[in-house]
């Protein structure tokens, strides 16, 4: 079965809920994509058809600003389903998929997703509770967004950084994001961030290392980020 029955996605998402007869179909059903960096996975307003499993690598959901800049909605890593929600309300994409290092994605397709959900409960609740933490995860975004100050947002940003994805052996932050694409999330111009970056580095919290962004004060950036 093309080891679909021991993947990181299968026992972190709602496949786990698939009997075996089922996984088989999943691993006869699916199609493996090399992603390289920089490169999408899907673009909002797609038809995409299906669902893709990150098998490794990690990528970011984006969304088109009115001003027509991209707005990061989530960071996305190994373990994760991408389109779930979009297959259910057979709708299109929401939102863009891109690579931020070299990933490895699988497919599944839309018809034999439907038919687990109409024939497993336990695979279908679970998929229904994706999307609601999902859901639960942008509202605690939306406020943070509103009620937090872009220095408080920076600090809570470089921690989640810190404590999702990990540190290279130089203490670096395992994910490099550009001055762009951390802005992007944290809601402000590059201008600013770049600026605040400059200010953990004078308060001693954090190093920087060219582009790569140590954090020397963990602490200090919890009480920054409350």
């Amino acid at each position: 079965m093309n080891k679909c029955d021991q993947c990181i996605v299968r026992q972190l998402t709602s496949l786990k809920a698939l009997n075996k007869d089922e996984v088989i179909k999943l691993a006869n059903s699916k199609t493996t994509y090399t992603i390289k960096k920089g490169d999408s996975i899907f673009e909002e307003g797609e038809v995409t058809n299906g669902v893709f499993c990150v098998k490794d690598g990690v990528g970011k959901l984006s969304k088109l600003s009115a001003n027509g800049k991209d707005q990061i909605v989530k960071l996305v890593k190994s373990g994760e389903l991408l389109g779930q929600r979009s297959m259910i309300s057979n709708e299109p994409a929401n939102l863009s998929a891109k690579a931020l290092d070299d990933m490895e994605v699988c497919f599944i397709p839309k018809t034999e997703i439907i038919n687990f959900f109409n024939q497993n409960n336990q695979f279908s609740m679970n998929v229904m509770k994706t999307i609601c933490d999902d859901l639960k995860e942008s509202d605690n975004h939306t406020v943070s967004l509103a009620q937090k100050t872009v220095k408080s947002r920076l600090a809570e940003t470089l921690l989640y950084l810190h404590d999702t994805f990990g540190e290279n052996k130089d203490n670096t932050l395992k994910i490099q994001l550009s001055r762009d694409e951390l802005a992007s999330m944290i809601g402000t111009a590059t201008e600013s961030c770049i600026r605040l970056l400059s200010d953990f580095k004078k308060l001693d919290v954090i190093e920087l290392i060219g582009k790569k962004i140590v954090l020397k004060n963990i602490n200090a950036l919890k009480k920054i980020a409350e």
